[in-house]
């Protein structure tokens, strides 16, 4: 008899795609339950065993919540699984965290310019706080990085585009070791002070202030072409002694 060149499903990816299908389809919202591992199996026609194997590659994944005693949910959405692919990838290869600055390149431009014409007064307000901190830690060099993070991370909030949000939150670990990086570089070349740092978050939040997606925009493209440059800076010690 001649093969029809299909590969036969395993029990574990039947599962995997009868609960994808509900979840992604929107028959489950996140929070709803899933079914029952007993009704899971009478449907499937599959054991238990192999019900949970399914459901244990899907929380992997994110998609589903395991809870001890309790039916499995559908899970809400999380950046994890972003957050431990990036930090996997620049714990590998510190030149990672150069493709990571272009990442971040695509991504903030135009959520800054989104952020420009959507932002609240509640989140522009927000993002000026983040700035108030850079300026009054900016001798701090751990205190203004976090501050640095969270100006950006409330921009990508503020574009009202989730994927970015997502985004961002999934690149928080890395984008530490970058931050630290890059202002080890902008220090070696430019000296301690870093009012010029400040200078150019204070021209992305006055464009959002003013509600000027193409000047928010030409502000955050040369920011981050400024922090590639002292990034691949503070690299360079590191390239040069490997």
């Amino acid at each position: 008899m001649a093969s029809t060149g299909r590969v036969a499903e395993s029990g574990p990816d039947l599962v995997v795609r009868h609960l994808e299908s509900l979840i992604l389809d929107g028959g489950l919202a996140a929070g709803d339950d899933l079914p029952s591992e007993g009704e899971l199996a009478e449907d499937l026609d599959i054991n238990r065993l192999t019900v949970r194997e399914g459901i244990k590659f899907l929380a992997a994944r994110g998609l589903v919540q395991v809870q001890r005693g309790r039916r499995s949910t559908v899970a809400h959405p999380t950046s994890e699984p972003l957050n431990a692919f990036f930090s996997a990838a620049v714990r590998r290869d510190q030149n990672a965290l150069l493709e990571l600055l272009e990442l971040r390149l695509a991504i903030e431009v135009s959520a800054s310019a989104l952020a420009a014409e959507r932002a609240t007064d509640e989140e522009r307000a927000a993002i000026g706080e983040a700035l108030d901190r850079m300026r009054s830690e900016k001798h701090d060099g751990t205190a203004y990085n976090a501050a640095d993070l969270q100006f950006h991370a409330r921009i990508a909030t503020a574009s009202g585009n989730r994927m970015f949000d997502l985004l961002m939150d999934g690149m928080e670990q890395p984008l530490a070791a970058s931050r630290l990086e890059s202002l080890r570089g902008h220090v070696a070349a430019h000296g301690p002070q870093i009012d010029d740092l400040i200078a150019e978050h204070e021209e992305i939040y006055d464009a959002l202030i003013a509600r000027n997606p193409l000047r928010a925009a030409a502000a955050m493209r040369q920011h981050l072409t400024q922090t590639r440059e002292d990034l691949q800076r503070g690299l360079a010690p590191r390239e040069e002694s490997a």
